[in-house]
């Protein structure tokens, strides 16, 4: 399966869990409390991060794929956004590394 990738930085993370709960329709696989929250619907991989001042603007994008090599592929593109590749693992993997909370399946 292939997920399109967006990142955003948000000014309060519970507020934003909130609001992305409700417009997604699906609650956070993931949350680190004032931190992090990581979203996933069959068609989107949604990240939050509190970054008060970064608020609304956009992280990065990229794409969550089952067939992805390991690690994260990271590149710019012509307008200077950085996109990643990445599988549904790796990103479990990487949340539990910097932040010890484990993605639910």
């Amino acid at each position: 399966m292939r997920r399109f990738h967006i990142a955003l930085a948000v000014a309060d993370l519970e507020t934003s869990i909130r609001d992305y709960t409700r417009r997604l329709g699906v609650a956070p696989a993931a949350v680190v409390p004032g931190k992090y929250a990581l979203f996933r619907t069959a068609e989107l991989n949604f990240s939050i991060n509190e970054q008060k001042p970064r608020a609304g603007q956009l992280r990065h994008l990229g794409f969550e794929d089952d067939a992805a090599p390991p690690g994260f592929q990271v590149e710019r593109d012509v307008n200077g956004i950085e996109w990643e590749l990445f599988s549904p693992k790796t990103q479990d993997e990487k949340i539990g590394e910097v932040y010890g909370t484990p993605v639910r399946g």
